[in-house]
Formats: structure tokens, sequence, C-alpha cells
């Protein structure tokens, strides 16, 4: 149970969704940055950035955030669940671009702290091809993630459980995009 009660049963509005329902009015805009960050157009493709929220929100621990952009991750890259689970568990040898693992490399040092993305963490990603605007959206996307993991972690949410439990979100997100209402408890999707 949530630290505060947020008016909701928790098991059908889970992880960041209770407390964004509590509060629709700061709902709004984290929705409209999580959209912009992790499916507008530009800039990495939406599997590889739902990928560094991932890798970012294992590094900090908070069940509900990985594991759900764990399964937003995988349903937009071709290797799937697969991948997800090898670039968490040993980002050097998981089977990725070599520009990805810079990028997620700067993403890890932004989980420690934004002081510790270093020039060579940068010059390393342009030496593989990252563009400017990949290295922001990089650093954003893990900064933004340490915010939202902690807004998840320090209310207490709830975690489902078992990646069924988000496979539902993953198509809803993916289809719909942030902000997008559940039509169903998650539980009760089956998709995958």
């Amino acid at each position: 149970m949530a630290h505060i009660d947020l008016g909701i049963d928790e098991k059908e509005f889970p992880g960041v969704t209770g407390p964004m329902r509590y509060r629709p009015e700061t709902a709004k805009p984290l929705n409209e940055l999580a959209e912009v960050l992790l499916r507008a157009p530009h800039t990495l493709p939406p599997g590889e950035r739902e990928l560094i929220a991932a890798y970012v929100s294992g590094r900090n621990e908070c069940t509900f955030c990985c594991a759900s952009h764990s399964a937003f991750a995988a349903a937009q890259l071709d290797e799937g669940m697969t991948l997800v689970d090898q670039v968490r568990a040993d980002l050097d040898s998981a089977p990725i671009s070599a520009k990805l693992r810079a990028l997620l490399r700067i993403a890890g040092a932004v989980q420690i702290s934004g002081r510790n993305v270093t020039t060579e963490l940068v010059a390393d990603a342009r030496a593989e091809g990252a563009t400017d605007l990949e290295i922001h959206d990089t650093v954003l996307i893990a900064a933004a993630f340490c915010m939202f993991n902690r807004y998840v972690d320090g209310l207490g949410t709830f975690a489902p459980e078992g990646q069924e439990a988000y496979a539902g979100m993953a198509h809803r997100i993916v289809d719909f995009g942030y902000g997008s209402e559940p039509r169903h408890r998650p539980s009760e999707h089956n998709h995958g």
C-alpha cells in the first residue's frame, strides 16, 4: 500500500499511474515529457529510448519503472525482451550497436550523478555516430527517469510481479502513447 491514500485501487493503477490519477495537474506535464522523450520523432528509435529508461530504472532498483519500460522497449525492439535482459545484465557484452552502448554508458553516468558525465563519455558517443540531439535526449531521459523512479518509490506504490502484468500496458503505450487511459486492469491483459 502506498505511503499516502491515492484514492484508487493500486492493483488497477499500479506504479506511477496511481500518483498520476491522484494529482492530474502534475500528471499532465509528466506525461507530456515522457511522450516527447520516449516517442517523438527526430532522435533515437522509441525502442532504444525505452531501453535507456529501463536501464536507468534497473540501476535505480525501481521495480515498476524497470519492468514497465523493459516491456515497452521489448515491444518495440526486434529482439524483444531477450535483448532488454542482455543489456540490463551486461552492457559490455550485449549485442547492441557501439553507439547505443556509448549512450547507455552516458545514461549510467547520469544515474549516478550528472557530474559523472565526462567529456570522454560524450566524445566516445560522438565517435560512434551519436548526434548532439541523441546525447541530449539520453541525458534527459536518464535524468527524468531518476525523477520518475524516485516519485514511484518515494510514494511506495504497488508494482505487479511478473512480466505478463506489464504486457497490456506496453501495448497501450506503443499504440496510444503516454497519458492514454487504461481500458482494463493491467493484470487482465494477456498480450504476448
